[in-house]
Parts: C-alpha cells; sequence; structure tokens
C-alpha cells in the first residue's frame, strides 16, 4: 500500500512538472526576450511618429520602431547577415522620411504609415507573435532585435548624402533592375546588378488569370476595343522590354499600359510576365515579386549563405554607397 501512495506522488509531481514547463516556460521565454522598452532609452534616438490607422498616429523610438519592420519585411528565419542588412535599409529609409521637411499627403500627421505599398511594413509585438506562434517568438523577437542592435545608427549614404534605399522580396533570378525603368528617373546609386541567389521556387512562374469581362474593367479599357469574335488574340501585345527583360510597354486594343501600370492595375507580382490568352480570359505568368530595384531580399539571403557580410550585401546592391553612422537627435 506503501509503494502504492509512493507511486501516485510520483506521478502528481511528474505531472506537476510537465504541466510548468509547457505553460511556464514559453511565457517566461517570452517575457525574457521581448523587451517593450530598453532600459538605456538614449540608445534608441530618434522618436518616429507612425500612422497605424485612418485616424491613428503613434510615437516610439526610431530603434524600437525598426524591430517591426524587420519583423514585418523579412522572415526572421534569414541568416542574421542579412536580417542586418534589412535593419540597416530600413533605417536609413525611415531617416530619409523623418527628416523631410514637406509632410507626406497620405499622413501628413506622421513620418511614415504602416503601407507597404507606400512605406515599410509594420508589426507590433502582438502581430509577430500571431506571424510567428507563442513558441518561436522569443527565438524570433531576439534574432530580428539582434540585427537591429548590431547595426545601431548605422545608413546608407551617396555622396555624404542619405540615400532612398528601395528594396523588394525577389527578383526571380533575373536580376535587379535600374531605377528609371521602373519610375522614370535616374538614380545613380540604384542600378541593375546580377542576381542569382533566388531559391529554385522563388523562380517559378506564378499564375494569374482574368477573364476578359474583369480584365477590360480593371484596366478601363472598353470592351468595343477589341473587335468581336477575336478575343486577345493579336491584339494585346507586348511592344518593349527592359534592359533586364522585363516587360516595359503593353499594348491593349488601341492604348499603350507601361509594365508597372498594368502590374499596379491587375496586382501582378512584378513586371516580369508573360501574356497568354484562352478561350474568355487571359494568363499573365510572373516572376519574382516587387518592383525589383535596389536590394534584393531573397537575394541577400542567398548572399548572406554564401558568406557575405551584411555590408557587402548593401554596396552590391545599392551601389557606390557607405554605410556612415546617424547623428540621432
Amino acid at each position: 500500500m506503501r509503494k502504492l501512495f509512493r507511486g501516485y506522488k510520483f506521478f502528481g509531481f511528474t505531472l506537476l512538472v510537465i504541466t510548468l514547463v509547457l505553460i511556464g516556460l514559453p511565457a517566461l521565454l517570452v517575457r525574457g526576450c521581448a523587451w517593450e522598452k530598453p532600459k538605456n532609452t538614449e540608445e534608441q534616438g530618434s522618436e518616429v511618429r507612425l500612422q497605424i490607422g485612418p485616424d491613428r498616429v503613434i510615437s516610439l523610438p526610431l530603434e524600437e520602431y525598426l524591430i517591426g519592420v524587420v519583423a514585418a519585411e523579412m522572415p526572421a528565419s534569414f541568416h542574421p547577415e542579412a536580417l542586418k542588412a534589412q535593419a540597416v535599409a530600413a533605417r536609413t529609409y525611415a531617416l530619409l522620411r523623418m527628416n523631410k521637411k514637406s509632410k507626406d499627403r497620405k499622413h501628413p500627421d506622421a513620418d511614415l504609415c504602416i503601407d507597404p505599398g507606400h512605406c515599410q511594413a509594420w508589426l507590433p509585438q502582438a502581430g509577430m507573435r500571431k506571424k510567428w506562434g507563442l513558441m518561436r517568438f522569443g527565438f524570433y523577437y531576439e534574432r530580428v532585435a539582434e540585427a537591429v542592435r548590431t547595426t545601431a545608427g548605422e545608413v546608407l549614404v551617396y555622396q555624404d548624402q542619405i540615400i532612398d534605399p528601395v528594396y523588394h522580396a525577389s527578383c526571380g533570378g533575373k536580376g535587379t533592375e535600374d531605377a528609371v525603368e521602373v519610375w522614370g528617373e535616374e538614380v545613380p546609386y540604384l542600378k541593375g546588378v546580377p542576381c542569382t541567389w533566388d531559391p529554385p521556387h522563388r523562380t517559378q512562374p506564378v499564375l494569374s488569370s482574368f477573364v476578359f469581362q474583369d480584365f477590360f474593367a480593371r484596366l478601363g479599357v472598353k470592351e468595343n476595343a477589341v473587335p468581336v469574335g477575336q478575343g486577345l488574340g493579336g491584339v494585346i501585345r507586348i511592344l518593349e522590354h527592359t534592359r533586364s527583360g522585363r516587360v516595359k510597354k503593353v499594348k491593349i486594343g488601341t492604348r499603350v499600359f507601361t509594365g508597372v501600370d498594368l502590374r499596379k492595375s491587375l496586382a501582378l507580382r512584378s513586371t516580369d510576365f508573360s501574356i497568354k490568352t484562352q478561350e474568355d480570359r487571359v494568363v499573365f505568368a510572373t516572376r519574382g515579386s516587387g518592383h525589383a530595384v535596389g536590394l534584393c531580399q531573397y537575394g541577400a539571403q542567398g548572399l548572406a549563405l554564401k558568406g557575405a557580410k551584411y555590408d557587402k550585401i548593401l554596396t552590391y546592391y545599392y551601389r557606390g554607397v557607405e554605410i556612415k553612422r546617424a547623428e540621432l537627435k
């Protein structure tokens, strides 16, 4: 009977230990690795005014803001050197806009917003927990925070002027694009460079299909611009490609669209696409993701895996730049 009692006692103790490990340890990891604010707030530098909703603007230290940007913009599982490169690019991007004298019309009361199509994406800690899960949150948070801490204050400059360090997810293995091909303006540090480090799954085409009626509506083209019975065969035609081989101009009916405008109107992943027609629809096969200018995030990961440090990654994608420490107020 005494042995039986000891057996129950041991079982109860074991169950208690397992419960504490399963419930207490994740909470301890989360609280231990995710600081709301460092003790030394002077290291945080300038305050960012960030619009996070239609009528909501918050202020937070620059370096704290950057943790949320890197967490949103790049997979936390990426190599530490790729994360550091992203941190420097994100800091440079933010400071350029924080130092502008004229207000942005989209968010006149804030320096930046969290719309990645207009500024940079950003996640609060609650968003990070949802993205990574409770068990991985502490580990991934520390990886991202370390990338920001290690590069604290570092920015990219060209001829002693802070640059506009645009970046994108994936060039699809085709290499990056000249800024002039996308935005019509020559930028000396935003020149296309070879980039073959995207993993195979990032270079495979993604199909986007549109029935004719929807296709016309999205582009604002009248259906009578296409002769009845001809579909789009012979009526839709790529006129010109960029130097890197992406679509620059397309003719649809009697109208000419840029590849950039077509991508925006149809929500295509990139301007690296081919076009086919199938009975009542038009099909785009798209490679890569983003505008393809500046830092390629998957390319940065590929370079980091080959041993490149973050400074070499940045000076490869942004030509002729230097990394300097900003004087933060």
